[in-house]
């Protein structure tokens, strides 16, 4: 067991997108240092729903740091103050008794608010299908070695292809801009020998489609990568934008 602290908690409340949504100040006792952020929000919500009220909504699911599914604004930054960190992995023992916590859901016209702290993130599905894919037929795997991979190239696909989706680089960034997200997503696949049919397609589409979202542009603040739970490079947007370019004048 870890030691007990008091806080203060400052928690966005909206009952729906269309809901005007407010900052609800909760006060809590004990909490355990060792408890996951999470688990924390656990033990408020039975402490709420034991006094009548409505729990706070927000998405989780695997609780292991590999889904995405937790991003929240925590005093300011996604995902917590712990760098290479997602929600659920960050800790208590990060906040000190007597601290004022603000927690608030990713903001962007492209996320727009479902409940509390939960935002609608299908736009990056959407990105997705209109490329992020590659159009093989499905079956049997090949083997390992029929189709030979530099690597140099299979270490910076893997990289980029460690991006779990959450849209921290979207809430982080100053223009809500996705071009990080995008940009492992193309990088992932471009790199690739299997990904070169529709290299020059796929990223016309995925950027054709970020826009229709209305995301904002880059304009290399570079707070995406600080905000990325898997410290995925900037690097990925300049090979993004030479993919981009290249593919604009071939068409």
């Amino acid at each position: 067991m870890g030691k007990k602290i008091n806080l203060t908690l400052k928690v966005w409340r909206q009952k729906s997108a269309d809901a005007n949504g407010i900052f609800e100040r909760y006060h809590i006792k004990d909490i355990d240092t060792d408890m996951s952020f999470l688990e924390m929000l656990d033990v408020v919500n039975a402490d709420i729903e034991r006094d009548g009220g409505d729990p706070i909504a927000f998405d989780h699911d695997c609780r292991e740091g590999i889904c995405g599914m937790c991003g929240a604004v925590i005093n300011g930054q996604a995902h917590g103050p712990d760098n290479g960190t997602t929600l659920c992995q960050l800790h208590m023992r990060r906040f000190k008794s007597g601290d004022t916590v603000v927690i608030e859901p990713f903001r962007s016209v492209a996320f727009p608010v479902v409940k509390d702290l939960v935002v609608d993130r299908s736009s990056f599905d959407r990105i997705i299908q209109a490329g992020g894919y590659i159009s093989v037929r499905t079956g049997q795997s090949p083997e390992a070695h029929s189709v030979p991979v530099p690597k140099p190239a299979s270490d910076k696909a893997f990289d980029a292809a460690s991006c779990i989706g959450c849209g921290a680089c979207v809430a982080a960034c100053p223009n809500a801009s996705a071009m990080l997200f995008v940009a492992a997503k193309v990088s992932h696949l471009n790199l690739l020998p299997q990904g070169q049919p529709e290299c020059d397609s796929r990223v016309l589409n995925m950027v054709t489609q970020m826009d229709a979202e209305k995301f904002g542009n880059c304009t290399n603040e570079y707070e995406c990568e600080a905000a990325c739970p898997k410290e995925i490079s900037v690097s990925n947007i300049a090979r993004m934008n030479r993919h981009f370019l290249r593919a604009a004048i071939r068409s």
